[in-house]
């Protein structure tokens, strides 16, 4: 049900937007948003599902050092993420992006560059993080092996951003973060990597132009 309601509410009006004639920048920060506002759509739902307390979710306190552990794992995620779509890019030959619409969306002034980088750098972690390490790597981790919990939830998580540039990096991200969730038993610590990974993504690419 929360992959559903995260499709539906993510992909599906996502795909709607460009019918709306929105002005670039406008429809780029209104789709940067989506992602994570899906994510918590779909946790939502699944949350009102099972009509349980947050903690089964992960959604529980941590002790200070995972959450620097987070940020210690995002900074080697991000460096692992640059080699995984240099080697990506060497295999396939393809290095287009779909996330151009994000530079677009940070490509409207100084307010519009604070607004994406909020967006795809804390709304989107904290969306993504509650409904596929939150919801799924959690179900996995409790039905399976950890292995099968940890590469299982972060090759779901990859291939929902389709089979592109965005593959290799959204693997790395996914098996970080459903490692920490299974080591410290809170979502914090991926919600702490996935910020620290997506942070620099919208000044980076509006800084090279791909607005």
């Amino acid at each position: 049900m929360g992959l559903i309601v995260f499709s539906v509410v993510g992909y599906g009006i996502g795909s709607q937007l460009s019918r709306l004639g929105l002005d670039p920048v406008v429809y780029g920060l209104v789709f940067t948003a989506l992602s994570g506002i899906a994510g918590i759509a779909g946790f939502a739902a699944a949350v009102l599902l099972r009509i349980r307390s947050l903690s089964p979710f992960g959604v529980r306190p941590v002790p200070r050092r995972w959450l620097l552990i987070g940020v210690g794992a995002g900074v080697v995620a991000f460096i692992v993420k640059g080699l995984a779509v240099l080697a990506y890019i060497a295999i396939t030959g393809d290095s287009s992006t779909p996330q151009t619409v994000y530079a677009e969306g940070g490509s409207g002034g100084v307010l519009s560059l604070i607004l994406a980088t909020l967006f795809l750098g804390l709304l989107t972690p904290l969306g993504e993080e509650l409904i596929f390490r939150g919801v799924i790597a959690n179900v996995l981790l409790c039905h399976g092996r950890p292995v099968f919990g940890v590469v299982g939830s972060a090759l779901i998580f990859a291939f929902m951003h389709g089979i592109n540039i965005v593959f290799p990096a959204a693997l790395v991200m996914g098996l970080v973060g459903a490692e920490l969730l299974r080591r410290s038993g809170s979502v914090w610590p991926a919600v702490v990597v996935h910020v620290v990974f997506n942070l620099p993504t919208v000044p980076v690419m509006v800084l090279a132009g791909m607005g």
